[in-house]
């Protein structure tokens, strides 16, 4: 049997990472996680409520080892949370793993995609432009870092996308 690979979406929150993540699980056959959920499932509370009593730094504890455990399978395509590659460890873990594919979006896209979106920690502020816009500056550099492949997500569907990535990754 021929060797199964992975693949690893990495973005910014509302950069459609789970859904373009689930049209490429779909199309390959492929088992698709989502880290976030994966959380949820584990710890039987909502993302919310994990950075209230754990604050981000418990959060991020959590979620290194639900992709520590992910990154183990073989032949997933896995979601990440925007903020899991600001860990050395996991940024590495993605990369030795399998093919991390970069979902780039702009700031306005994200706004647009998470305006409503009461499940985002982070969001929850007075100004959460200024947010993304410092999160950008933060976390893109560390996106790019690791991407084997970058996709721009504001123009397509989400079946576009994942047909792109799949084409380019040879899959």
């Amino acid at each position: 049997m021929a060797e199964k690979r992975n693949i690893y979406i990495v973005g910014p929150m509302g950069a459609g990472k789970s859904t373009i993540g689930r049209q490429i699980a779909q199309q390959l056959h492929l088992e698709f996680f989502d880290s976030d959920s994966e959380i949820e499932r584990r710890t039987g509370a909502e993302i919310a409520w994990v950075f209230d009593v754990e604050g981000e730094d418990g959060f991020r504890v959590r979620e290194a080892a639900v992709i520590e455990d992910l990154t183990e399978k073989q032949g997933v395509v896995l979601a990440t949370g925007g903020g899991s590659i600001i860990t050395k460890d996991v940024r590495n873990k993605l990369s030795a793993r399998g093919f991390v594919v970069y979902l780039e979006t702009t700031i306005e896209k994200q706004l647009a995609r998470t305006q409503r979106d009461k499940r985002r920690p982070l969001l929850q502020t007075e100004n959460p432009r200024q947010v993304l816009e410092d999160l950008a500056a933060k976390r893109n550099p560390l996106y790019e870092e690791i991407a084997d492949l970058t996709v721009r997500t504001d123009d397509q569907s989400a079946k576009l996308v994942a047909k792109e990535i799949i084409e380019k990754l040879g899959f």
